[in-house]
């Protein structure tokens, strides 16, 4: 490996440290080198924030190091627009750097190579494209919802072998390993929001909550057509305006304000042939920044989303279990022919298989 590709690698493990808190931004890490040697490191911490080379390059400046010809590596290009923060790339030029190398362009429309473009033309030798395939995996979330305006969509299921998801009295706690478990938490950290249909919550009463772990609650988004769900389950107890319930145009005012008593947020959706039109359900939580949902249930929601073409990942806990009659979690083979990247992985008693679309 390469000193280029060495520095990169710091760069992901500082941005990861951004994750759950930097979104609808990107996770972002940044090294300064020097004669050599590491001067500063930063990365983006919070959204609204100073991104990671103003962090870097302001921890440089109080250890009283002099950037002028200094190296900067980043993993993702520096931003070229005013936004919440000035633009990076004038910082970099005015600090004289002597070199940049980036892992990956930003794909943002107000970037995409400007401050590339800018940074050569004011002396500073620009390298792009050092891991770039890992940047981009890294950043999954948001090169989509940059440039599509959508969410990234995972479905997570927990099934047994024979696969449901649970029984005939919809009884489905505990299915997957306590590893499995964990893992899940540890994703709902990362992902901006959690999403399930009003079933879920009428059957499993679920807090979708981080447990277990240090990390940051996500949204937690229910789809509830007809606002039949009442407001005292879990998802419902909590006091932060975190919880989005989904539900239609027409839904009764009466309903809504009960809800809206308990700091939920209401967000009213178009409805076609009895159904959520899920388009316009992403379009509107992409304009209140939630950037990645995962899916925790249930298997019509599932399918729903697999129709639609809607889905960019799914992640299924597979358990050495056999549950015989129940609810089987997918129903449309058809729908799982987009997914082409497939791995396995090991956890707990658990096997977890991860499908994905191909990027070319």
């Amino acid at each position: 490996m390469d000193t280029n590709e060495n520095y990169i690698n710091r760069c992901f493990e500082l941005a990861l440290k951004g994750a759950g808190a930097a979104s609808p931004n990107p996770l972002v890490g940044c090294v300064i080198v020097k004669n050599g040697k590491v001067a500063a490191e930063g990365y983006h911490k919070k959204y609204g924030e100073a991104h990671a080379e103003r962090n870097a390059i302001n921890s440089a400046l109080r250890k009283g190091v002099t950037l002028k010809g200094a190296e900067l590596y980043v993993n993702l290009e520096p931003c070229a627009h005013f936004g919440k923060t000035p633009p990076c790339c004038d910082l970099i030029i005015e600090h004289k750097f002597s070199k940049v190398v980036i892992a990956m362009k930003d794909p943002y429309h107000e970037v995409m190579g400007r401050s590339v473009k800018k940074m050569r033309k004011a002396g500073i030798e620009v390298v792009t494209g050092v891991l770039e395939q890992e940047a981009i995996e890294l950043n999954k979330f948001f090169v989509k919802f940059v440039t599509t305006g959508l969410p990234y969509v995972t479905i997570k299921a927990a099934q047994t072998i024979d696969g449901k998801i649970a029984d005939d009295k919809y009884r489905s706690k505990w299915i997957s390993s306590t590893e499995s478990r964990r893992t899940v938490h540890k994703l709902r950290a990362v992902y901006d929001a959690v999403l399930v249909g009003a079933n879920t919550v009428r059957y499993d009463n679920p807090k979708l909550n981080v447990r277990d772990l240090r990390g940051r609650d996500p949204y937690r988004i229910i789809l509830d057509k007809d606002l039949l769900l009442k407001p005292a389950y879990n998802v419902f107890k909590y006091k932060d305006s975190r919880t989005i319930v989904v539900t239609s145009i027409d839904a009764g005012i009466k309903k809504v304000r009960a809800l809206q008593k308990k700091g939920v947020v209401v967000l009213p959706c178009k409805i076609k042939d009895g159904k959520f039109e899920l388009k316009d359900v992403l379009n509107k939580l992409a304009a209140i920044n939630i950037a990645s949902i995962m899916i925790e249930g249930g298997a019509y929601v599932y399918n729903e989303f697999l129709e639609a073409n809607l889905v960019d990942e799914l992640l299924i806990f597979i358990a050495p279990d056999v549950m015989g009659s129940g609810i089987t979690a997918f129903a449309n083979k058809q729908a799982f022919k987009q997914f082409t990247r497939i791995n396995y992985y090991s956890s707990g008693r658990d096997i977890l298989v991860n499908l994905r679309k191909h990027v070319p």
